[in-house]
């Protein structure tokens, strides 16, 4: 699959009281993480994408794992 990033993107994931996900971007970080889940969205049940602290998110973020399922 092919992202487009926005530049100055910010994200950042957070596991919070041990069950909630928090996700916090910047106005670029949102648009890309949207233009990737439209991406996604295109794509065949099965296919997913990984985003963590050494691919695009911010330092001390948790891993992100998004999956398409469905038909």
């Amino acid at each position: 699959m092919e992202f487009r990033w926005i530049n100055g993107f910010e994200i950042k994931v957070e596991i919070q009281n041990g069950n909630e996900v928090c996700i916090a971007a910047n106005q670029e970080g949102l648009l890309s993480l949207a233009s990737h889940l439209i991406t996604l969205a295109q794509k065949q049940p099965g296919d997913h994408f990984h985003l963590d602290q050494y691919n695009c998110l911010e330092e001390g973020s948790a891993e992100l794992i998004v999956c398409r399922t469905g038909s």
